[in-house]
């Protein structure tokens, strides 16, 4: 009766342990991409680029529940192309800066939770070497706090598509607007994205589409009122190996708010074109292990 007994607890332990391991999965995903040239929602953000990534978190429920927190950088040049010379300026310390190749270090802290694929998170977006200044709000290097929530419908269409809408507003940070006295205010500014993947699985290629707006005036996106200010097309082809998978990747931009508003190409480098150019496109490739 004892070893019964025993034997029936052992069992019962046994498939205890199963469904933890079932249930709880600790997960993590490390790596970088080098890119010809950093494009975020549409903007041109520098050049030539080095941007490592690591997330860790936990999925649960057949991966209906999952958890990621995680960092993600980039080092590069404000414009590829390196151009020396005029135009330079004094910054506050006395040092002649060229930002024709100034080095522009940004790093990424974010946290978001999946719930069957409804997505709410986090992402804190600081800027090294920026010049301290009054935002309008506080004194600020340009760095920011976004929240994001979004939906992910993928599970309706299967593994080889998804449809997807993600809303992100900023809640801290550099994002003043003036009124006509002068007087500072935030923005929220906030840009909703709408967008479209299709995988063709028996060649490891993924098409993905992106219409991203801003739905109200903001700093961040230059528009005084609700504007489409991104449209992009993105082509990416996987090879997965033992233990690391490369990743090729080509994406198009255009800001159609922008076009409106500025003229197509920018006819300058460095800072003077960051946030400018309207069309824009790079190509990279990731090594995620």
């Amino acid at each position: 009766m004892k070893k019964k007994v025993l034997v029936m607890v052992a069992a019962m332990m046994a498939a205890v342990s199963s469904a933890k391991a079932q249930l709880f999965e600790f997960t993590y995903d490390a790596g970088f991409e080098a890119v010809s040239s950093y494009i975020w929602r549409g903007m041109y953000n520098g050049g030539l680029s080095f941007q490592p990534d690591l997330e860790i978190g936990f999925n649960a429920l057949n991966e209906g529940i999952q958890f990621r927190f995680g960092t993600w950088a980039t080092v590069g040049a404000s414009d590829w192309k390196f151009r020396f010379g005029q135009p330079t300026y004094m910054d506050p310390d006395g040092n002649e800066i060229n930002p024709n190749t100034r080095f522009m270090p940004e790093i990424d802290v974010f946290g978001n939770l999946i719930l069957f694929g409804a997505k709410i998170g986090f992402t804190h977006y600081y800027y090294f070497g920026g010049t301290p200044y009054f935002s309008g709000l506080e004194e600020s290097n340009g760095s920011q706090t976004e929240i994001q929530v979004g939906y992910n419908f993928n599970h309706f269409f299967g593994h080889h598509a998804g449809a997807y809408f993600n809303w992100y507003s900023v809640i801290a940070g550099s994002d003043a607007v003036y009124n006509d006295l002068g007087e500072a205010r935030r923005a929220w500014s906030s840009y909703l994205e709408v967008g479209y993947d299709y995988v063709f699985e028996d060649a490891g290629v993924t098409l993905g589409g992106v219409v991203g707006m801003s739905p109200w005036e903001s700093p961040l996106y230059g528009n005084s009122k609700f504007a489409v200010v991104n449209v992009s097309l993105k082509l990416n082809k996987e090879w997965e190996f033992d233990k690391v998978t490369l990743d090729l990747f080509g994406q198009a931009t255009v800001n159609p708010d922008g076009i409106n508003r500025n003229n197509v190409f920018v006819n300058t480098a460095g800072d003077e074109k960051l946030y400018v150019q309207r069309l824009n496109g790079t190509i990279g490739l990731g090594v995620w292990f």
